[in-house]
């Protein structure tokens, strides 16, 4: 099984690139190969302008990468404190202790046992080992899967200061308010390809739209022509059956939502149909995702 497939990426200097994509996109196998933990089949990798190569030059360049593996197992008896230094011998040059503990504000916990963090802060202790080498070069292979919306944010702060001071960042991620409030540009993978390739509002752009209206009927099912219709109306670009809401569910990609909306009720009334729901939401990358596969990107 191939699990990623003829990807041509470029990442510049200082900027912050992500591949979103759904579990098994090939995120991971990306990210891994560009980490030099796994080969590659075939093609070409370079790194901060290096090739992989075995030796002192493959040394020479993990010390100018920092690495927060989707995984990261630590020892639960180390202190945070003693994990740090532990990281810190690894390389020739690196940040003390106490400023690796304040870039990621766990100072009160330095005398703490890693077995007594919480889900974020031992997030953020990993990050803060990939942070010890002051690197050129941030992986973060899905960062805040799993933590709580304050602990995220946590960790999208920390990641702002190290872009600010200059960083380069290649993450993956599936969640997309992370793609859209991190990322200079975005890769979204699906099956091993990059299915789209641009800035977040870029790939949202490409909707023709900046709405997204969701609704479903009554009665299940959907009349015959009714899908026609609403294709036809002003202001509508995309119109999607059998989405979240089951099998009754329709989502209209819409440009104008104070015009689409009315219309919409309208035309609804005058059919004699009625709505079990109906939400609206400005449009995502996660739009963009079932625009271009018909799939629900956190459902596949």
């Amino acid at each position: 099984m191939i699990a990623v497939a003829g990807l041509d990426l470029t990442v510049a200097a200082g900027e912050c690139f992500g591949l979103l994509g759904p579990n098994g996109a090939g995120k991971t196998t990306t990210i891994e190969i560009l980490e030099g933990l796994t080969p590659p089949d075939s093609g070409a990798v370079e790194i901060l302008g290096t090739p992989w190569r075995d030796g002192a030059e493959g040394r020479a360049l993990r010390e100018r990468l920092g690495i927060q593996l989707q995984e990261t197992q630590l020892a639960d008896k180390l202190t945070v404190e003693e994990t740090l230094g532990l990281f810190r011998s690894f390389y020739r040059r690196s940040h003390t202790v106490d400023e690796v503990l304040a870039l990621v504000e766990l100072e009160e916990k330095r005398r703490a046992r890693v077995v007594t963090l919480s889900g974020g802060q031992k997030q953020r202790l990993a990050v803060a080992c990939a942070l010890v080498s002051r690197p050129e070069l941030l992986f973060l292979d899905e960062p805040t899967t799993g933590l709580d919306p304050q602990s995220r944010r946590q960790l999208w702060e920390i990641i702002r200061r190290f872009r600010e001071a200059d960083g380069t960042v290649l993450l993956t991620t599936h969640y997309m308010e992370e793609a859209e409030r991190l990322c200079d540009r975005v890769a979204i993978m699906d099956h091993g390809k990059v299915i789209a390739l641009g800035t977040p509002r870029e790939l949202i752009a490409s909707l023709g739209a900046d709405h997204v209206v969701d609704f479903a009927l009554a009665e299940g099912s959907i009349p015959g022509d009714l899908v026609d219709v609403l294709r036809a109306m002003t202001g509508v670009t995309a119109v999607r059956t059998g989405g979240d809401e089951g099998g009754g569910g329709i989502s209209l990609t819409v440009v104008e939502l104070h015009r689409a909306l009315p219309a919409l009720l309208t035309l609804l009334q005058q059919r004699g149909v009625e709505l079990s729901l109906l939400t609206t939401h400005h449009a995502t990358l996660d739009d963009v995702f079932v625009a271009l596969t018909g799939r629900q990107l956190r459902d596949t």
